[in-house]
């Protein structure tokens, strides 16, 4: 069991650094990109922004997944890439089909998963959210300013 905790306890820590330096590098690129967004100009340029930002989130939770996959090949806890990449992945997310067991030996590593997956895809969401309700707030500053040819 303690072996399961310490990878547990790795893991998780390992998870919320790659998160954090994935959301600010993410955070980084909205900075560096928001001098070329016009909230007031192209609809095509703003959902571009987002669509970097989504796709940079599904790329820093691949990497969290990647890594408990080969968490788990490496122990021995499943018998191939394949089924290690599909573990996890349903670990991660919480949906859990429970199709694929591992070894009682490890499952406290799985638990760990999918406790820090929630967590993970909770605080992207919240990420997601402040990055588009900044974009909103400044159509909204937009469409609240007076006009100048009244």
């Amino acid at each position: 069991m303690m072996d399961a905790m310490l990878v547990s306890t790795g893991m998780a820590v390992w998870t919320v650094l790659v998160h954090m330096v994935g959301l600010g590098s993410l955070l980084a690129v909205a900075r560096f990109r928001s001098s070329r967004i016009d909230p007031h100009g192209s609809i095509l340029r703003q959902a571009l922004f987002i669509l970097i930002i989504v796709l940079g989130l599904f790329v820093v939770h691949a990497v969290e997944i990647w890594s408990f996959a080969l968490v788990y090949l490496a122990l021995g806890a499943v018998s191939g890439l394949e089924e290690a990449l599909y573990f996890s992945t349903s670990t991660f997310t919480t949906l859990g089909y429970g199709d694929v067991i591992i070894d009682n030996e490890w499952r406290l590593v799985s638990a760990m998963e999918g406790f820090t997956g929630f967590l993970m895809i909770g605080w992207s969401t919240a990420f997601l959210v402040s990055i588009v309700g900044k974009l909103r707030a400044l159509e909204a500053d937009w469409l609240d300013r007076p006009r100048r040819d009244d």
